[in-house]
């Protein structure tokens, strides 16, 4: 990248202290450009569409409208711009959901100011850049076995739902509107998908995993 052409880089973090360093950072490299700080999400989306980025330093946790929301919120808008999420956290369902919102990158804050500087680069050419613990984080979520319910029909959850109520089966015929050997079928292959032992077991599976909302 020459002089001429630096990355055009926003920071984005609710800490001041922490907007001060990375800008202290970013005056280290002389291929990197500062354009901006904001403080939070909403900030970061209107700032994007004035000042249109090349890349985006993104926080996730904020007050507001946090770092998921905004980013997605920015590749809706400004197509062109990359976003790096740089932060503290690094929960599985954190991960995910940054990646699925379009961040290019996910970076833990201990990164060093050297590794920062290259993943900005990548994020600006479009290659992502992961910290370990995020790989960490998409390798589980692979491997992790689909959740309780995933199986169950609509009709079955239908079923559920009344299950939960407490009806027994010819109440749930009746309120369905479908032949008591009918409930009762459903029932049993509620209980079956769910791994339960007991049409009570089976209630506490879909209440502990909120199936029935």
């Amino acid at each position: 990248m020459s002089e001429e052409q630096p990355i055009r880089v926003l920071i984005v973090d609710d800490q001041p202290v922490v907007r001060s360093g990375l800008g202290a950072f970013m005056r280290a490299f002389r291929d990197l450009e500062l354009v901006g700080e904001a403080a939070d999400g909403q900030q970061a989306v209107a700032l994007c569409a004035s000042l249109e980025p090349d890349v985006v330093l993104m926080d996730l946790i904020m007050p507001g409208m946090d770092g998921v929301a905004a980013t997605e919120a920015i590749r809706a808008r400004c197509p062109g711009t990359r976003i790096l999420v740089l932060t503290s956290f690094a929960e599985d369902d954190l991960v995910q959901r940054a990646l699925q919102a379009g961040a290019t990158g996910y970076l833990m804050k201990n990164v060093s100011h050297t590794e920062l500087a290259a993943a900005v680069r990548a994020a600006h050419r479009g290659q992502g850049t992961l910290a370990p613990e995020a790989t960490q984080a998409l390798i589980r979520a692979a491997t992790a076995p689909p959740p309780p319910g995933h199986d169950l029909t609509p009709r079955e959850r239908e079923v559920l739902a009344l299950m939960v109520q407490g009806l027994s089966n010819p109440e749930i015929a009746e309120r369905l509107v479908i032949g008591e050997s009918t409930a009762k079928s459903h029932v049993s292959n509620v209980i079956a998908k769910l791994g339960a032992a007991s049409r009570t077991e089976a209630v506490a599976v879909a209440l502990r995993h909120r199936l029935i909302t």
